[in-house]
């Protein structure tokens, strides 16, 4: 009798699915795009009546319930992964099927999938132990508990991210989603109406780029030689003295700007202040042309 493995596939599991499309929502308000698919598939594939609904909440109760005592943490993943035994398997790889083919009819699936989730090892090893057959292998079983049981009791983050938002949200009913995902759109649209087109496609690279770091490396360092040499265009037009002291003291210092590795919130902040300079520049530009 052979041991079987079972190997982690990202496009196949329930969590990470549930994230990448959590994710991808809030990328669709950011793009101001009207009637997003994935509200359209979230609320088709993960509601309570489906079995990918289903499976999903336990894996949030394994990632999110928190215990002090490592016997108890067993106890639930015990509990949990009986709960998952008595799902079909067959509906549920039939939704799954279904699910990433709507996904890849309405998204690039490279860009979809191309993202580093915080929850990544854990996601992965509940995905294991749901998968356990008959004849497990037995360190494989051994190690993903043992990620899991000392997740389970790992002191709790005061962290309420996208996954809680979309958690509650569809617990509601459908009119009650709707009306949300719209004041969701709406109160964006409203509080970033100010910003100037580099300023939201700042925005918008950050949110879409968020987990993939090279690419928005790239993006904020090509950014900055931009911001650089359109500020030394405007430096030889200002006429104060003291007013370009301080505009080239501007642009010596955007240098520290470029990331190291990983993109920081400050990094942005930054940019966005460095883009209104640009545009009250231009503004004082055309004032004094007209």
């Amino acid at each position: 009798m052979s041991i079987s493995n079972v190997k982690h596939n990202k496009i196949k599991n329930t969590a990470i699915l549930y994230e990448l499309l959590s994710r991808q929502i809030t990328v669709d308000v950011l793009n101001d795009t009207k009637n997003s698919p994935a509200v359209k598939i979230f609320k088709e594939f993960f509601n309570k009546n489906t079995e990918l609904g289903k499976e999903y909440e336990l894996y949030r109760i394994i990632t999110e319930k928190k215990y002090s005592q490592e016997s108890h943490a067993v106890k639930l993943l015990e509990a949990v992964i009986s709960s998952r035994q008595r799902l079909s398997n067959r509906r549920l790889n039939n939704e799954k099927y279904n699910l990433i083919k709507t996904i890849k009819e309405n998204y690039n699936v490279k860009d979809f999938f191309n993202t580093r989730l915080p929850n990544f090892k854990v996601f992965a090893s509940i995905y294991k132990v749901f998968g356990i057959s008959e004849n497990p292998n037995p360190i494989e079983t051994t190690d993903s508990t043992i990620t899991l049981v000392e997740h389970i009791t790992s002191k709790p983050k005061n962290d309420k991210g996208k996954s809680k938002v979309m958690e509650n949200l569809s617990e509601q009913d459908k009119d009650l989603r709707l009306l949300t995902y719209q004041l969701l759109v709406d109160k964006f649209n409203s509080k970033y109406k100010s910003l100037n087109e580099s300023q939201k496609d700042l925005l918008k690279e950050y949110i879409n780029n968020l987990s993939n770091t090279n690419s928005l490396n790239e993006f904020v360092n090509s950014e900055i030689v931009k911001i650089k040499s359109t500020l030394k265009k405007y430096v030889v037009k200002v006429d104060d003295d003291i007013t370009r002291i301080k505009l080239e003291e501007a642009i010596n210092h955007i240098d520290t700007l470029v990331p190291s590795k990983v993109v920081k919130d400050k990094n942005i902040i930054s940019l966005m202040r460095y883009y209104e300079l640009i545009k009250e520049l231009k503004d004082v530009t055309i004032r004094k042309t007209t």
